[in-house]
């Protein structure tokens, strides 16, 4: 098979959070006909144990721990380079030095690049033909948390947006095509790099509709007491944290107090100390890591995705979504499913409308419904298999002619996009 070099930010596997869903499965896809030589960053200790399993799946597998502590102290360097800090907390010379060698080794012609920050490995080979994937416009996040912080924080976040946005943008400009998970994130991207208008094409997440299927809903984790509404995703990441203290603290007292039964589960491994502190509110109960969430959703009557800082499609509202749970979904995130509010999902946009979604989903045919065509909504639209169709022809275009002409010339750009340090 034809060698291909794939590139992540973290490792891909176990498929256990948003991004290395994504980034899993579209491994796993091109793996079928490609021998994949992988390079990846391990941030997450308890995924050690699951590096064999990967390497299964590759004719190599180059991994490297990296501390997540100590990379953002080494970061800030880059305030004094002008490039964006996700840029240097990627940077290494030993995964550089990999990808070099495996380029020479194995004759690549071909890459996919998970997330911006690691396009830079391939700076140096220009020849080698790419998709990137850049999932969200990571920037715009950026973007979104500065007003909700003060100063210092406020202005980092602010830099980080428009540094980093100058090398997503160098990232499109090098690569054969370049992808976002929604129409959306797509009109985003160009509006915030007009040069680049039409290099980017939408890729969807989907489900594994097989394991996230309501046949494995196992042994329910409530007491036979309770009206459980449960929220999952890693507690450590910013929009999630935001979400499950905004919910709880603000939301489930007026939910509270039309269902005196109500709890909030918030399921997710690595919480924030501001997430362990919802417990105190004693009305909150945080998991940590869970072996298994399928029936934390299975078994709720109500799943919530409150994120009022996120991009994209989250694959917290298919998994519940595919498990036939009735989802409460953030307003600005419904433009991102391919579905119909008040059939497939609830829609909600500030306190009160979220907990009055909340209690109609207690109604038992309420939730029922809501249920059904959920699943048969993710049955329609989101599955992987059909959604990944498309690598396959793009993989396949002769290596002879681009699939797109070159868009906007790298002398164009910020100095923030080619500082190595």
């Amino acid at each position: 098979m034809e060698p291909l070099l794939f590139l992540a930010h973290r490792l891909p596997f176990p498929p256990n959070k948003g991004d290395k869903i994504r980034s899993f499965h579209l491994l796993k896809h091109v793996a079928r006909s490609h021998a994949l030589h992988v390079g990846a960053f391990v941030d997450d200790a308890a995924d050690l144990p699951e590096v064999p399993t990967l390497a299964g799946m590759c004719a190599q597998l180059h991994t490297e721990r990296i501390v997540p502590r100590t990379r953002k102290m080494r970061s800030l360097r880059a305030l004094a380079t002008g490039e964006a800090l996700s840029v240097a907390y990627y940077r290494s010379a030993a995964m550089q030095r990999w990808v070099d060698d495996t380029i020479a080794d194995h004759g690549i012609t071909r890459a996919v690049v998970f997330c911006s920050t690691m396009a830079q490995y391939l700076d140096p080979h220009p020849q080698v033909r790419r998709i990137v994937d850049l999932v969200d416009v990571d920037s715009a996040k950026w973007s979104d948390y500065a007003p909700r912080h003060r100063w210092p924080m406020s202005w980092l976040y602010r830099r980080e947006a428009r540094t980093l946005l100058a090398c997503e943008q160098q990232a499109v400009s090098a690569a054969d095509r370049s992808l976002l998970v929604t129409p959306a994130e797509v009109a985003l991207f160009e509006s915030l790099s007009p040069a680049l208008r039409g290099r980017v094409t939408a890729l969807p997440n989907g489900v594994d509709v097989d394991f996230f299927n309501p046949a494995h809903a196992g042994t329910s984790p409530y007491a036979k007491d309770e009206r459980a509404v449960v929220f999952t995703g890693a507690m450590d990441y910013l929009p999630n944290i935001d979400a499950a203290c905004w919910f709880a603290r603000e939301v489930m007292p007026r939910v509270r107090a039309g269902m005196p039964s109500a709890r909030f589960f918030v399921v997710g491994m690595n919480p924030a100390p501001a997430v362990r502190e919802l417990e105190g509110l004693g009305y909150v109960t945080v998991t940590g890591r869970v072996d298994d969430v399928r029936p934390w959703l299975a078994h709720a009557d109500c799943a919530v995705a409150p994120l009022r800082v996120a991009r994209g499609i989250q694959n917290k509202v298919l998994e519940a979504m595919a498990m036939a749970r009735p989802v409460v979904v953030w307003a600005s995130l419904a433009a991102s499913l391919d579905a119909e509010p008040g059939r497939d999902f609830e829609l909600a946009g500030d306190v009160a409308s979220y907990a009055a979604a909340v209690l109609a989903t207690f109604d038992a045919e309420r939730g029922r419904a809501l249920g059904r065509a959920a699943r048969a909504r993710i049955e329609q639209t989101y599955r992987w298999d059909r959604a990944l169709v498309a690598l396959d022809d793009w993989l396949a275009e002769p290596l002879t002619a681009r699939a797109l002409q070159p868009g906007l010339p790298t002398d164009g750009l910020p100095d923030a996009c080619h500082a190595h340090g």
